[in-house]
């Protein structure tokens, strides 16, 4: 069978902010999801096409002009994009689409996905996401290109004692029985693929540079002292670009985690960085200086 031509996203509705809210389940290995949606339709249409790979789309709902319509929902497979129509266009300006999904946490290391580790001889998972290049529409339905960027406001909910991170600080949390919400601040403006999200359990060493940005080694339970090395080069690092090019560093954390599970050697999501334990944690008793 002849694959399909690619083509990319239409053109005539853009996202300009995402709020995002995702709900893993790290026994069943899924989540639930909510997303919604800032739009600027450029062309009136009847249809929202965006990028939705291995996700059941439970509800969409496109609201223009104070007017809510519930929409036919599409997938394709093949191209990884659901369709939305209405019955009645969507006017020029300002929409907004609303989505409820459920995804599987998978065991891919790509997209949303589950990473296992040991702990006190009990085997746990954390959950991680691996976006780049095109593996957010796993996660979320979105403009999964890395030219259509947009703001993004996030929140997860899972274990009270697990540790929750993603690209921003957190400014809200709270605390519902076993389970925690925590809401992260508003990232700039970027691409889907950058977007960072982990769930884990882990220990953490933390400093400041001059400018007073906050960064933080997480590292598995037990091994904190090996993020020692990888703090203090991140921290004289941040200085020394600020300073070479003249640029302040935009965010208002750098955060670094030890993986267990980790296809690359890192990933450069903004101001969460994921890497394979290998790539950043130092044992400074055991490792050699070459």
């Amino acid at each position: 069978m002849t694959k399909a031509e690619f083509h990319r996203l239409p053109a005539n509705v853009v996202p300009s902010n995402y709020k995002i809210h995702l709900t893993p389940d790290l026994v069943n290995f899924t989540f639930n999801g909510e997303c919604e949606v800032k739009l600027l339709v450029k062309e009136e249409t009847n249809v929202v096409m965006c990028n939705a790979n291995n996700l059941e789309i439970q509800s969409a709902v496109l609201l223009s002009n104070g007017e809510e319509q519930s929409a036919e929902v599409s997938l394709n497979k093949e191209d990884e994009k659901a369709t939305f129509t209405v019955g009645k266009a969507l006017s020029l300006g300002e929409a907004v689409a609303k989505f409820k999904f459920t995804g599987e946490l998978n065991d891919k290391m790509r997209g949303f996905y589950r990473s296992k580790y040991t702990l006190q001889g009990q085997e746990r998972y954390a959950a991680v996401t691996q976006f780049e290049s095109t593996d957010a529409r796993q996660a979320f339905p979105c403009w999964d290109e890395p030219a259509i960027k947009a703001t993004f406001d996030i929140s997860i909910t899972g274990p009270a004692d697990r540790v929750i991170l993603s690209n921003m600080p957190e400014i809200e949390v709270k605390q519902d029985g076993a389970l925690k919400t925590v809401t992260f601040d508003k990232t700039p403006i970027m691409s889907t693929y950058l977007v960072a999200i982990v769930v884990g359990e882990f220990d953490h060493l933390e400093g400041q540079t001059e400018n007073g940005i906050k960064v933080r080694v997480y590292s598995p339970v037990g091994k904190k002292e090996q993020g020692q090395f990888a703090l203090e080069c991140g921290i004289k690092a941040l200085a020394f670009y600020e300073n070479f090019f003249k640029v302040p560093y935009p965010l208002k954390k750098y955060d670094m985690v030890a993986i267990p599970d980790f296809s690359a050697g890192a990933m450069e999501n903004w101001g969460l960085v994921t890497y394979r334990e290998v790539c950043i944690l130092v044992d400074p008793v055991n490792t050699s200086a070459a």
